[in-house]
């Protein structure tokens, strides 16, 4: 008895190579309307649903395979008692069924569309098509990928998939349309609730009100489908099992990353866990800045940025804020990496984990390959990250909008008598930008490096308790470049103790964005030390 095959497909990559293999194999094939149209316009013999069960499609398409004689003909069982019923009910068995759903994601990401358009691309008969071959995997075999066609033809001529490879496809199968679902589920959700509108409190102090219309809206539910792309040797430590996953794209066939960070690696060894989180806050901390940027990361810390004419002339001056530090770190750049850089990291004979760049000169890979070989080199991809961060904490997740700089509305004020010069306030944007990716409590000092055209961080202090003692670290890293240089604070000083630590150090010029109770007596300390103060009114703690 030959085998029956229901094909019913939107995505029709592969769809004709597979209708002759199966038609090569002796399989029925029974389709439906578009499916079926491009089958026989291949000149392959193909019935129509409507066809096998008597009953023409309907209203407009929305009711093709939802008959009994489908649905009767993919449950069935393989015993005895099944077969006699489908048999006193003129219903013969359906073995493969073959689907992919209407492209529901795709059309809502379209700008303009419309809530009936989108209703039209909520699929009904293909979701229970799958999950009544997913359901019943242990006699039908059911494809939803059209990467998985190959190889599920391979297995059929040699006598079909195992029950292995059969319950592998149902799990893709559910997978598939419980993604979908969840597409769906979220689209038609009410909107999301208002967070935060109105004032902020800082842990130690009130701060003021968030700009006009500003605040943070996150879904009611969140959903997640993630798939894993790559498994690492171990984790922080080697005791520590590890993996990487993406989030998968439209209906959860493919994930949307596949390489590290959404990019691909083109030299070195294979990526590490602590790698992966190192490279992530280097070129996060890269790519905010517009000018050729360089920024060395040690243990997720930021320990040298710069910014120069080129990413050639900027590496030197990032370097040098901590080269103790940035031994054994990465490196991130956010232009392509070329000779001149090559040259640059070959002056400094730094010992160098990885580096993530745009791209890569074929010259500069063959020098990595030659003179690092180990070093890991990744071209980072297209912006393929969710909008929400994502922490695991003790019986749940915590989730907020990414932190992309001071939000649109913000600005600056001098608090105190004397105003940056111009020197001055280039830097302290520089600073205050730095500020921002390194661990609170957050202090980075910078200076303008004169003819180079770099401005580099000469002191880092951050991840401690106090911010005084941050300011203490960020000074004793600077030595004497400490003298002239700039601070920014990523959060308000709660005490003069830590402005005037950095006046006695030679700091000049300072930023942060007030809100503290002490307000004046910081702006009072200012004024007597001759330090230019500016309060930006944002906060920007990184935990």
């Amino acid at each position: 008895m030959s085998k029956r095959a229901i094909l019913s497909v939107h995505d029709k990559t592969g769809l004709i190579e597979l209708g002759r293999a199966l038609a090569a194999q002796g399989w029925e094939l029974i389709a439906s309307g578009g499916t079926a149209h491009a089958l026989r316009a291949a000149g392959l013999a193909a019935r129509d649903v409507a066809e096998l069960t008597g009953a023409p499609e309907m209203l407009g398409g929305r009711v093709k395979t939802l008959h009994p004689t489908i649905h009767g003909g993919i449950l069935a069982r393989d015993t005895a008692e099944d077969a006699a019923e489908l048999a006193a009910h003129a219903i013969v068995p359906i073995d493969l069924v073959v689907c992919n759903l209407y492209p529901f994601a795709a059309t809502i990401a379209r700008p303009n569309t419309t809530t009936a358009e989108a209703i039209e691309q909520i699929d009904i008969g293909g979701v229970t098509l799958l999950r009544a071959a997913a359901k019943n995997f242990g006699r039908v075999v059911v494809l939803c990928d059209p990467a998985d066609y190959a190889p599920v033809l391979a297995a059929l001529a040699a006598g079909g998939p195992d029950e292995a490879a059969r319950r592998a496809l149902a799990a893709k199968a559910f997978a598939h349309t419980q993604a979908y679902d969840a597409a769906v589920a979220e689209y038609l959700a009410p909107a999301p609730l208002p967070f935060g509108r109105g004032g902020w409190v800082g842990g130690e102090g009130v701060g003021g009100p968030l700009p006009e219309g500003e605040g943070t809206e996150l879904p009611q539910t969140l959903r997640l489908e993630l798939v894993r792309v790559q498994a690492l040797r171990y984790g922080e430590n080697p005791h520590q099992a590890a993996a990487l996953y993406s989030m998968v794209a439209d209906a959860g066939r493919m994930p949307a990353i596949q390489g590290p960070l959404g990019g691909r690696l083109v030299g070195g060894k294979e990526m590490s866990y602590n790698n992966l989180l190192d490279l992530d806050a280097a070129w996060r901390a890269a790519e905010s800045f517009a000018a050729p940027a360089v920024v060395i990361v040690k243990h997720l810390s930021p320990c040298g940025l710069a910014v120069g004419d080129s990413i050639a002339a900027a590496f030197p001056a990032a370097l040098a804020s901590d080269p103790v530090s940035a031994f054994g770190g990465v490196i991130a750049a956010n232009r392509p990496v070329d000779d001149a850089f090559v040259a640059a990291l070959a002056a400094a004979d730094l010992f160098v984990e990885a580096v993530i760049a745009p791209t890569f000169s074929a010259a500069a890979v063959a020098w990595f390959a030659v003179h690092k070989k180990s070093c890991r080199l990744v071209e980072v991809g297209q912006e393929a990250g969710a909008a929400l961060e994502l922490r695991a904490v003790r019986g749940g997740l915590l989730a907020q909008t990414r932190d992309d700089g001071d939000p649109p509305g913000a600005s600056w004020r001098v608090a105190g008598r004397r105003a940056p010069t111009d020197k001055e306030m280039a830097a302290l944007r520089f600073a205050w930008l730095a500020s921002q990716h390194v661990k609170s409590n957050a202090i980075v000092l910078a200076r303008s490096l004169g003819a180079s055209g770099a401005v580099a961080t000469v002191g880092i202090g951050g991840g401690l308790p106090s911010r005084v003692d941050a300011v203490r670290l960020a000074v004793a890293k600077a030595g004497e470049r400490a003298r002239g240089a700039v601070l920014a604070s990523d959060a308000f000083f709660p005490f003069a103790d830590g402005l005037e630590a950095a006046a006695e150090a030679g700091v000049t010029a300072v930023v942060e964005p007030g809100g503290s109770v002490r307000d004046d007596e910081v702006i009072a300390a200012a004024d007597r030390l001759g330090v230019a103060l500016v309060f930006t009114g944002v906060r920007h703690f990184r935990h």
